[in-house]
């Protein structure tokens, strides 16, 4: 009685709508978050894991704190020796590892004589 016609069909109407319709915009942002979040940090995280695992004697590598050092000793899967000055040796966890600067030149064994 007191309730137009017209506002009684508009409140039936608005909840008539297919469900999938509803939940189409979250899907969509789901979605968005996939391909532009998640995706590139997974592929960031196993190219870091590879480098980390292709870690050898020689190599220069700046860890996460920020030490400029050369790879002196693998130790195991988990540690590495670090050699940041001349007789200066540290032990890392690998994963602390954020990138390899430069992989060393092949040694030159010949000897040029003049």
């Amino acid at each position: 009685m007191f309730i137009s016609e017209a506002f009684a069909q508009a409140a039936a109407g608005a909840g008539g709508q297919n469900p999938i319709m509803q939940f189409l915009p979250f899907i969509l942002i789901i979605g968005v978050f996939y391909f532009l979040m998640i995706r590139p940090q997974q592929k960031r995280a196993k190219e870091h894991k590879n480098m980390i695992g292709a870690l050898r004697r020689g190599d220069n590598v700046v860890t996460s704190g920020g030490i400029v050092a050369k790879v002196s000793k693998v130790i195991d899967d988990n540690e590495v020796e670090l050699e940041i000055s001349t007789g200066v040796k540290i032990k890392v966890i690998r994963s602390t590892i954020s990138t390899v600067v430069g992989k060393p030149a092949p040694a030159n064994d010949t000897v040029e004589k003049k």
